[in-house]
């Protein structure tokens, strides 16, 4: 479906004009700058390009926003990566003394990949997705966005679509990116629920003490489990599948389950058979068996999952909103959480649409653009485009921070 719209071996000339023309810089330094409170904070800021032929060029760092922009124009990278503030600048990582250059501040971010999600997804595998197993990344930001909302105060969270396959989450908070490697762990240790490999069948366990995140979560699941598992995936269509599920209930009721889903004749009856028979007096003697035994195939078959290790480290670098994605030439584009029900990947602009979209300008006016540093060109030419609401998004995260900062100065000063 991406590769209809969009052909990979023009990407070079299409960047050029994208970062040329389209890519918002303003908004972009004016979020990595956050206020430019902190001196030398952006100055600081690693960032990574992964250039044409899988170059790969780390410990990048700007001075302002303009030399940010000449460098992009001048690399033309397929790919950008934001790291962490680090004690040093990052271009001059080199000439520091062994272990003096370290990693200080980074926003706490969140990569998922709807590749962890291959064994209990039937519509698509790999790299590919559909309208049908997107719900599982919809599910995913609902979940997460509620806990770092309310279970631990979050306010600065921004989700990005990273272009193909997948969500990322960056959280701005300015005491959230002074947080330790130790607390990010603990963070993403308390949001993880699936443990376990490929070769473990059951990757959730849980008994009566059931924690009030885990609750919240299955509150979540349960308003998209039916339309999504039921009817979209069919996790109960046949035998084959019906047996994975069996693998995740107690022995007792294999046979009276296999018995009772061969009688029924759709997904949502064989599960309403097995929630009757999960809850019957006689089951539920057994420990394993009761309501937890359904929220514990729910999670499992819906529950976010995490890449821990982008979230764990404070040095590790995750990709830039407004990157380009080189296999499917989409955007990455910001999310707008509001609508997180309505957002569809599949309609997020590619370069190849947001470039013939600009307006054919008259030579004179393109011959003046060019030799014209001042950034309201820019802004105009984003405007003509498909990408305008995905930078207001942004810019909206960018303005509430921005209240944030002020709130937070004029407590100070009142002190």
């Amino acid at each position: 479906y991406f590769m209809e719209l969009f052909d990979p071996a023009e990407l070079p000339e299409l960047l050029k004009l994208y970062y040329r023309r389209l890519f918002p810089y303003a908004q972009y330094y004016r979020w990595l700058n956050y206020g430019g409170v902190t001196k030398n904070y952006f100055q600081h800021r690693e960032f990574s390009f992964t250039l044409k032929d899988d170059i790969y060029i780390r410990y990048q760092s700007f001075n302002n926003q303009s030399d940010l922009e000449k460098e992009m124009q001048k690399m033309n990278p397929y790919k950008i990566d934001i790291g962490a503030v680090y004690s040093h600048r990052p271009s001059q990582h080199n000439t520091v003394k062994l272990g003096a250059f370290q990693a200080q501040e980074k926003e706490l971010v969140f990569d998922i990949d709807m590749t962890d999600y291959d064994d209990v997804r039937r519509c698509c595998s790999s790299a590919d997705i559909c309208s049908k197993c997107w719900t599982l990344m919809t599910m995913a930001m609902r979940i997460i966005d509620r806990a770092l909302k309310e279970d631990f105060g979050f306010k600065h969270r921004l989700w990005v679509y990273s272009g193909r396959r997948g969500v990322h989450c960056w959280v701005c908070d300015e005491s959230v990116r002074k947080l330790s490697s130790a607390v990010r762990s603990g963070i993403v240790e308390y949001l993880s629920l699936i443990k376990g490999g490929h070769d473990v069948k059951k990757k959730v366990h849980l008994n009566e003490k059931v924690h009030p995140f885990v609750r919240k979560s299955i509150n979540i699941i349960k308003k998209y489990f039916e339309e999504y598992a039921l009817v979209d995936q069919d996790i109960l269509e046949n035998k084959e599948n019906w047996d994975k599920i069996l693998a995740l209930v107690p022995e007792t009721v294999h046979d009276e389950l296999q018995k009772g889903f061969q009688r029924f004749h759709s997904s949502p009856q064989r599960w309403e058979y097995l929630r009757k028979v999960a809850s019957a007096p006689q089951n539920t003697k057994n420990d394993k068996c009761g309501p937890w035994l359904e929220w514990e195939i729910m999670l499992q078959y819906c529950f976010p999952r995490l890449d821990i290790n982008v979230s764990k480290g404070v040095n590790h670098l995750l990709k830039s909103p407004f990157s380009v994605h080189p296999k499917t030439g989409r955007i990455s584009v910001p999310i707008d959480f509001q609508k997180v029900d309505q957002f569809d990947p599949f309609v997020v602009p590619t370069i190849s649409a947001i470039c013939r979209e600009l307006d054919v300008v008259s030579t004179n006016e393109k011959e003046k653009e060019e030799n014209e540093t001042d950034s309201r060109h820019r802004v105009r030419d984003y405007k003509r485009t498909s990408l305008a609401p995905y930078v207001k998004v942004f810019e909206q995260f960018l303005e509430n921070l921005d209240k944030s900062r002020k709130g937070a100065l004029l407590k100070k000063s009142d002190l």
